[in-house]
């Protein structure tokens, strides 16, 4: 057994029933390895009286692969009727099917090329010194959901917001982020708030957008294009990005695909995109400069022409940095968990999970020699973009973005960061200053 500095679980155990959970979350918010250390190997399905903590990899990797019993119920009241808010159900597969055939992985070093360059346009003109958590993190996805997704007419920091204030509200204004009453009332309203400015402009954006592929079909392609050089105006041409993809394409009507839900899932690209990954960028730039041997081997593995080296440096980071450490779940019938073994569990109906997928990616079941930053890993172990059924839609985008943001930043010589992370009390990185000559 390792060598456990604090014992957790005596804590948990002699504190009052009501402080139990409490104390939970504070060791996940503030000592989450040495904490999920001890579950893993001495408790590894932890029953508290608010929520059930699930610690081992193949225990998590099995109840995220059974939606219709661990289900995302949680999210409906957050997010209305998103394919996401669906389980394992007509809706979910045909519109994820649809979504991901507009992300067409052909695109990815395309993708990688328009990060590449939005990135170095915002280090270069900082000349040495940025607020990075809003100036680059935000900025840069911010960057592709305009030039990439094709988000027009809008300006990034009404992107930023209406990203920021949905990631908020849907995955940290629940009952075990222990807010008070207050306190979640105040981050509901914000996204309401945000939400309408938001829908107000997605109905104008899309019926634009249908409206000048409608007059492409009717007048054909290359006689619009002859218009536009005629009048020289870009006001009616259509570029390929994703939103012109959906509104070009033909749907059938059994696919019930129809405006509204094209709509709903071109705004859940922008909402997916933004905070998410100034989140994992921000924080591993963080990790990496904390340490010289990482910091020397991250600046090394930049220069090279190839990406694969230094991609890997970022995915291991992640491991330890994670944007959420947990995935929650509530189940819709009973099951056991590990049936058969040591620790097996029933888990009732009703029950709310939390599936500690940062746990999960420290177990040595997955990882060998899993306390040591170790590039290169076996990528299908890692979590970081979720499992199963729910595992993010802009995976394969996520993949080039966040270590493509964080290669540019370390392509930069002599650089520092003059703070840590400000988070501000909040979930997500506020402020965090970098400079380099």
């Amino acid at each position: 057994m390792a060598d456990l500095k604090k014992d957790y679980l005596e804590l948990y155990d002699h504190a009052p029933e009501a402080e139990r959970f409490p104390l939970v979350k504070k060791f996940m918010d503030t000592e989450p390895l040495p904490f999920f250390k001890q579950l893993r190997e001495q408790r590894p399905i932890l029953v508290t009286p608010l929520c059930t903590l699930v610690s081992r990899f193949d225990d998590v990797r099995d109840l995220l692969q059974m939606p219709l019993i661990f289900t995302v119920s949680l999210y409906k009241s957050k997010m209305g009727d998103y394919l996401m808010t669906h389980d394992d159900d007509a809706v979910h597969d045909r519109e994820k099917a649809i979504m991901q055939a507009m992300l067409n992985r052909d695109d990815i070093p395309a993708v990688r090329q328009i990060v590449s360059r939005n990135a170095s346009r915002i280090l270069d003109g900082a000349k040495g010194q940025l607020e990075v958590a809003y100036g680059y993190c935000r900025e840069v996805p911010a960057s592709l959901v305009q030039d990439y997704f094709g988000f027009d007419h809008v300006e990034s920091k009404d992107l930023i917001e209406w990203s920021y204030w949905t990631q908020y509200n849907s995955f940290h204004n629940h009952f075990f982020n222990l807010r008070s009453e207050k306190e979640s009332s105040y981050f509901s309203q914000k996204h309401d708030e945000a939400s309408k400015k938001f829908a107000a402009y997605m109905i104008g954006f899309i019926l634009r957008r249908t409206a000048v592929a409608t007059a492409e079909k009717a007048t054909g392609f290359f006689l619009l294009r002859m218009l536009h050089r005629l009048v020289g105006s870009k006001k009616y041409e259509l570029k390929d990005d994703i939103v012109t993809r959906m509104v070009r394409t033909c749907y059938a009507d059994e696919l019930r695909f129809s405006i509204q839900r094209l709509g709903l899932n071109a705004g859940g690209l922008l909402i997916g995109a933004i905070e998410t990954t100034s989140q994992a960028v921000a924080q591993v730039i963080q990790m990496l400069l904390q340490d010289p041997d990482r910091c020397q081997m991250a600046q090394k593995a930049a220069r090279l022409e190839s990406t694969d080296e230094f991609d890997g440096i970022v995915w291991e980071a992640l491991r330890f940095v994670p944007i959420a450490p947990f995935l929650f779940r509530k189940t819709a019938s009973p099951y056991t968990l590990a049936k058969g073994t040591d620790r097996e569990t029933a888990i009732p109906s009703g029950t709310n999970v939390l599936a500690l997928t940062q746990s999960a990616m420290f177990d040595s079941y997955a990882f060998e020699n899993p306390d040591q930053f170790i590039p290169k890993r076996n990528w299908y172990h890692h979590f970081n973009f979720g499992f199963g059924s729910h595992e993010c839609l802009g995976k394969h985008v996520g993949m080039v973005m966040i270590p493509e943001m964080v290669r540019q930043v370390f392509l930069r010589p002599d650089l520092k960061a003059k703070s840590n992370i400000n988070y501000k009390n909040g979930p997500f990185p506020e402020e965090f200053f970098l400079s380099w000559t």
